[in-house]
């Protein structure tokens, strides 16, 4: 397992940005704190997103029509590469009717200095 603390405590604040800036006050704005310039994603049903500003939308949207008001993230696994990291997650996605379990991959990239989500893949637990 490679990493460093400092890489480990940025990556920690950016998803804790997704969490409670993103899904909980629902700033969409604060993905441009999240997610690369270039980034892609891609949703459990859906085709791959590409760009900020469709990574944007598609969350605008999944955030206010499922309702979401929290997404706890848990790394279990997480290398360091140089500019690049992967990180391998649980997590669960809070809505007004319940909790969601996930799972998830996203290959981080640092960005401008910062470490960001550049490639995001992520499912349903059952």
């Amino acid at each position: 397992m490679h990493h460093n603390e400092d890489a480990l405590a940025a990556m920690r604040e950016v998803n804790r940005t997704f969490d409670e800036e993103v899904c909980g006050k629902k700033n969409f704005d604060a993905l441009a704190r999240v997610y690369t310039q270039d980034a892609s994603i891609l949703p459990p049903g859906g085709d791959i997103i590409s760009g900020l500003e469709g990574i944007r939308d598609f969350w605008k949207s999944a955030v206010e029509s499922l309702r979401i008001t929290h997404c706890r993230l848990q790394p279990f696994e997480v290398e360091v590469h140089g500019d690049c990291a992967h990180e391998v997650a649980r997590g669960e996605v809070g809505t007004e009717s319940g909790a969601v379990p996930i799972k998830y991959i996203v290959i981080w990239k640092k960005d401008g200095g910062q470490w960001k989500w550049h490639r995001d893949i992520w499912n349903m637990n059952g």
